[in-house]
């Protein structure tokens, strides 16, 4: 609900506080009063778009404040919420400024926020219609969320949104495989000959790193066996043993012929001896130790060689040519499965379609009697709106499939038997459709809460019997809610609950407009006024007592 209204600096308003009450809230007074002012800064304030210059003749800037009581679970939260704009209890404030080098600056509860927030918010706070509303009932756009609230069939809505999703991944996982597959077969050739040569080779994870470790010991070996062998053939009997030997037995034969003088030395040489006969046994086995196959090196270098070759062909390191192979061998095996996974998920694309399909069939039968019955609630409340010749429809026709169904919804009219039908705005005269607005909000009111209404001059060209109906059902729509109501017709003014009078008003040649909420003696005046033009009459002022006390 529209609470306050507060306006500083606004074309010919310099300073204007508004307190809205629920209920039917009327405004009137004389033409170029200044009633649209109020409406264009409310829709200022609100981020619509109005009119370029608002700022006020020799101001630097004008300035407008709207609050709004918020119940719990208004939509507005929602909207607060997503832009990072946490409501803060139950009240919203709007401030938004506009200076005089047309720069404009907004708040939200004293947090900056952009235009397009501000007009988010104002369509879940007022709707405005009128003989130029192109907001509200008149955006076919808006149509089908409107039936659909009026026809009250969630659960089908639920069912189709769950269904489309359903759809939608079926058919995106369908697409994902079919362009995963398309890949695959593109480099099937490439891709069964590399497994070929993986199977082939079947490289091991760490096997390279051995392999060149046994290489280098391989071939480390081969020196050192040629030292070790030049070694113990220099210790063996043709070496160093056997020139030892024959050095003992020279002396053993010569010690025979001088008593003890050799015994020190050959004792020595037998020692030494012994030491060299285990020397050269050592060195033997160690020969024995270092044996190799030639051929084994050959081998393992060939292996060795062979997988550095298919890492570098591959660019991988070649720890990685195992994992590598497995990668290959599962694309390979993905294309060797993937008409039967693709079968599977047509499969699944075609019965997510199937109960789509029923969903959305039973969601248009729905809209269709939905249709049906609105458009008999619309004409039943043109009949007393004098309007029993017009003829209202509720048009349902197929359009793309969605989250929200296959429907496309359009009212139309045709404002006498046997004229073409067509949309609302093009068809109906001011007065025919401001007519038309309201016996549609009327039938469609009991959906939308939460909402401030505002009817602008609604009751344009209309009078006597058809103004009380006009007001009566302007009255019915605030029941329970808000309405504003900008109004030139008595019988409408008459049925408001609360009443303000906007008028001019001439200070030191500067004209201003005020807004003057009127007490029951001055709404007598007041409707008089409206009843009988500039000049007050007594009987003007019965007929004002008469439409008052008729409420």
């Amino acid at each position: 609900m529209l609470r306050a209204l507060e306006i500083r600096d606004m074309l010919i308003i310099d300073r204007l506080d508004l307190d809205f009450q629920p209920g039917l809230n009327v405004l009137t007074g004389e033409t170029g009063a200044g009633k649209s002012i109020l409406l264009d800064s409310l829709g200022f304030v609100l981020g619509w778009r109005g009119r370029a210059e608002l700022v006020r003749a020799g101001a630097e800037q004008g300035e407008v404040v709207a609050v709004f009581d918020l119940p719990e679970g208004h939509a507005a939260h929602a909207v607060l919420e997503e832009a990072g704009m946490p409501s803060e209890g139950d009240e919203l404030i709007l401030r938004r400024i506009n200076r005089k080098d047309g720069r404009k600056t907004a708040w939200v509860n004293d947090r900056r926020c952009s235009g397009e927030v501000l007009r988010q918010l104002s369509e879940t706070l007022i709707e405005l219609h009128g003989q130029h509303d192109d907001r509200g009932l008149l955006d076919q756009k808006g149509h089908r969320s409107l039936l659909d609230a009026f026809g009250a069939y969630e659960a089908k809505q639920s069912k189709v949104r769950k269904t489309w999703r359903d759809l939608s991944a079926a058919r995106k996982a369908l697409a994902t495989a079919e362009a995963a597959i398309a890949d695959i077969r593109a480099e099937e050739e490439f891709l069964r000959h590399a497994v070929a040569e993986f199977d082939a080779l079947d490289p091991q994870p760490g096997e390279e790193a051995a392999l060149d470790a046994q290489r280098r010991q391989m071939q480390a070996a081969e020196k050192v066996r040629e030292d070790v062998a030049r070694a113990f053939q220099a210790l063996s009997g043709d070496g160093a043993e056997g020139a030892m030997g024959d050095a003992m037995r020279w002396l053993e034969d010569a010690a025979q012929q001088v008593d003890g003088l050799l015994d020190s030395p050959i004792d020595a040489l037998g020692r030494a001896f012994a030491e060299l006969g285990e020397a050269a046994q050592g060195v033997e086995g160690a020969l024995d130790q270092l044996r190799f196959d030639p051929h084994e090196l050959e081998v393992c270098e060939e292996r060795l060689f062979a997988m550095r070759g298919l890492a570098r062909k591959h660019s991988i390191v070649p720890d990685d040519l195992a994992k590598f192979g497995d990668d290959l061998r599962t694309r390979l095996k993905t294309l060797d499965q993937g008409e039967g996974d693709l079968a599977d998920l047509t499969l699944a694309v075609r019965e997510a379609d199937a109960a789509y399909d029923i969903a959305a069939t039973t969601l248009t039968e729905a809209r269709v009697k939905a249709a049906a019955k609105l458009d008999k609630a619309v004409s039943a409340e043109l009949a007393p709106l004098k309007m029993e010749r017009a003829v209202f429809t509720t048009g349902v026709s197929l359009t793309d499939a969605g989250p929200e169904g296959r429907d496309e919804v359009a009212f139309t009219v045709a404002t006498n038997p046997g004229a073409p039908a067509g949309p609302l705005g093009k068809i109906a005269s001011g007065g025919e459709l401001s007519r038309f607005l309201l016996a549609l909000k009327v039938c469609l009111s009991q959906t939308q809460s939460g909402v401030t209404m505002i009817f602008d001059e609604i009751d344009r060209g209309v009078g006597g019997a058809t103004a009380d109906a006009v007001g009566r059902r302007l009255s019915a729509l605030a029941d329970g809610g808000q309405v504003l109501v900008v109004t030139h017709s008595p019988q409408v003014a008459a049925l408001g609950a609360h009443h303000w009078r906007v008028e001019k008003q001439v200070k030191n040649n500067v004209t201003t407009s005020r807004v003057v909420p009127l007490d029951d003696g001055e709404r007598v005046d007041e409707i008089a006024r409206m009843v009988s033009g500039d000049r007050i009459t007594e009987e003007a002022r019965a007929a004002a007592k008469s439409l008052l006390a008729a409420r």
